[in-house]
């Protein structure tokens, strides 16, 4: 696997701070993958995003990982979801011609999937899996491409009753990881093992 960071212009200018992890050998598919609330710790590194690009490479994707604006080296600042979604489409728009234009997966972790459900609205990409999405605190819209949704059973932010109603209401496959809390503490392997799954789907 080929590791690289760098900095990939937005249109207004800054830069965004992303890491590329490149499994090189039979590529299927890349992952762009959104981290959680950049005002509450959440980063490229979070143990939940780095699990979602371990899956990822392991399932044969290309694994993107940006910093939201305002976190670590990517300029700008906390923007409510209107600038991180111009953050992931500007990285999306330069990493997909660097593959070949691979098939386009979406992951978002709490906050950073309701900017990817945003995101899925401008770009043509596959699936979009929805990590402990922060339902009961951001205005969801009706998905607008193929969604799975992954959820800890005792989530204490994201209460899994709300994401149960928006699942049923849009008819979203919901998989519930037993005994995890939001940030899936000691259930991380189980969350890969997900994530797996859904990758090796048709």
């Amino acid at each position: 696997m080929k590791r690289y960071k760098l900095r990939i212009k937005r249109a207004d200018g800054g830069a965004v701070e992303t890491v590329i992890e490149d499994p090189e050998a039979n590529r299927r598919g890349l992952a762009l993958i959104a981290h959680p609330h950049p005002l509450h710790g959440g980063s490229m590194d979070n143990k939940v995003v780095t699990t979602l690009a371990k899956a990822a490479v392991e399932c044969g994707y290309v694994a993107v990982r940006p910093n939201f604006r305002g976190v670590g080296t990517s300029d700008g600042e906390y923007d409510h979801g209107e600038g991180e979604t111009e953050d992931l489409l500007a990285v999306a728009e330069f990493v997909l011609p660097k593959f070949g234009g691979l098939p386009l997966h979406l992951y978002g972790f709490s906050f950073g999937a309701y900017v990817q459900h945003r995101v899925a609205r401008r770009l043509a990409a596959e699936h979009l899996v929805m990590v402990g999405p922060a339902v009961s605190m951001y205005a969801f819209e009706p998905p607008a491409i193929r969604t799975d949704i992954i959820h800890g059973e005792v989530d204490e932010l994201i209460p899994l009753a709300a994401v149960q109603a928006y699942a049923t209401q849009h008819q979203v496959p919901l998989h519930v990881i037993a005994g995890a809390d939001h940030f899936f503490h000691k259930k991380l392997r189980a969350l890969q093992e997900q994530l797996l799954a859904l990758c090796h789907q048709p």
